[in-house]
């Protein structure tokens, strides 16, 4: 026992130390969410009242439509995810087992597009959204449409490379076993590599997912309108204010918001530990 608490007893300390300190942030804002002060100031850490003020008003407030926000975010997010999914998956394949001219030029500007910062591009994307406005209202600034061609835009690079390093990794007999029993590419593509690389698929949808769910600059650009805003704008109007910030609202959107997440997280919790590590082994 001695010496079980002499080799261990300092290892779970740093661990109780570490977690504490993870989940204060976390508390806080739970703490805050459930005040009616609005206020980020901790008097104590058990709270004497409890209310649940703040979540009422993100939902009977006629001046913050929460829930169009939260179903915008939604939809964004869930439309960037699948489409990341289709349209890297199927480019991944077409760059690691197709031949066709331009292949090895193709990769290597994907590669170097992705050197670059997005911030970067972010005044270019404005100038040439703002024109496609001119022409195709429903794509351009200031719409959903336009900003999930921008998001997709920004994010295929690294899901290409990500979908590519996986089927790298497949063995190329498979394919040419399926040519053998008379398989085509497409064949191959969705009875072979679909079924082996759904790990992948589901951690790019995941980080996806997230990503854009999180987003907060583009679509603050982006998306003027009040009932067009997503959570993440949105709820930074409690917090924007110099002299009028409103903490209390703001944490209980914020605790809402994570609930997705987490759900989607947790259902794909088998994968994600399969799909970060598969495009690493060959690429």
């Amino acid at each position: 026992m001695n010496n079980w608490l002499r080799e261990n007893l300092w290892r779970h300390g740093v661990a109780i130390v570490v977690c504490l300190f993870s989940l204060f942030p976390l508390y806080l804002v739970i703490l805050s969410s459930l005040k009616t002060s609005g206020s980020l100031q901790v008097g104590s850490f058990i709270p004497h009242e409890i209310s649940l003020d703040n979540y009422r008003f993100l939902f009977h407030s006629p001046k913050t439509p929460y829930v169009l926000w939260f179903k915008n975010s939604l939809v964004i997010a869930s439309t960037v995810a699948i489409s990341s999914v289709v349209i890297g998956a199927a480019s991944a394949f077409a760059f690691s087992r197709l031949k066709f001219r331009g292949k090895r030029l193709g990769i290597r500007l994907l590669l170097l597009v992705q050197m670059f910062p997005a911030v970067l591009a972010l005044s270019a994307v404005y100038v040439i959204m703002e024109r496609v406005y001119t022409f195709a209202p429903k794509i351009g600034l200031g719409s959903q449409g336009g900003l999930i061609l921008v998001y997709l835009g920004g994010s295929m690079g690294v899901n290409i490379w990500l979908l590519k390093g996986f089927v790298d990794s497949i063995p190329v007999e498979l394919d040419e076993a399926a040519k053998i029993d008379g398989a085509s590419a497409v064949q191959t593509y969705w009875l072979i590599f679909i079924p082996l690389a759904t790990p992948v698929l589901a951690v790019v949808c995941l980080l996806s997912f997230i990503g854009t769910f999180n987003e907060f600059i583009l679509a603050r650009l982006f998306l003027v309108e009040m009932n067009g805003r997503t959570i993440a704008v949105g709820l930074q109007q409690f917090i924007g204010g110099q002299y009028a910030s409103n903490w209390g609202p703001f944490a209980a959107g914020s605790i809402l918001a994570s609930i997705p997440i987490v759900i989607i997280f947790l259902s794909l919790q088998r994968f994600i530990v399969n799909g970060l590590t598969a495009g690493s082994v060959k690429g």
